[in-house]
């Protein structure tokens, strides 16, 4: 996996580490952020392969609606700002169970599109139980906490070709 996303703005060549995502969405959603970032690896290596997309080309819809993820998108592609980044239930697909269901992101790259969907075994029914109940005691709120983490340790350290398979 690559140690960083590029883009271009304005002439220049912005690099975003996912510790620069992190920091600008906070230490609650790590799992969302590695989200957005392996996502992001996986389209914009398909979608501009030879050079690095223009930033504020790339347009994301997606059925999932964690915060670290809105947010890493944002840092990297400024979608959220300019209207570019949607957040469409009816992507879901609940025919892939209820752990994957949400886990669908279309990413355009000028005229060019992927639809990723995230392969099974990354996220836990645990972590999904947790992150859906609305009324967490401090204990649940540790453990999702460190259910997030592994999440994010999951998602970084596997290639972002097993990670995502393309629709």
């Amino acid at each position: 996996m690559a140690e960083t996303i590029r883009v271009r703005e304005r002439g220049q060549v912005l690099e975003f580490s996912f510790a620069d995502l992190l920091r600008y969405a906070g230490p609650y959603s790590p799992g969302g952020v590695a989200v957005a970032f392996t996502v992001m690896q996986r389209a914009f290596g398909l979608l501009s392969a030879n050079e690095p997309p223009q930033r504020r080309s790339v347009v994301v819809r997606t059925a999932f609606q964690g915060p670290g993820a809105r947010d890493g998108f944002e840092m990297v592609t400024r979608a959220v700002t300019d209207g570019r980044y949607t957040v469409d239930l009816t992507l879901a697909r609940p025919d892939r169970g209820r752990l994957l269901q949400s886990f669908v992101f279309q990413l355009g790259v000028g005229n060019l599109s992927a639809t990723l969907l995230l392969r099974a075994g990354y996220v836990t029914g645990e972590f999904i139980d947790l992150a859906q109940k609305p009324q967490r005691t401090a204990g649940e709120e540790n453990r999702l906490d460190e259910l997030k983490a592994q999440l994010a340790e999951r998602l970084l350290d596997a290639p972002v070709e097993d990670v995502y398979e393309l629709l």
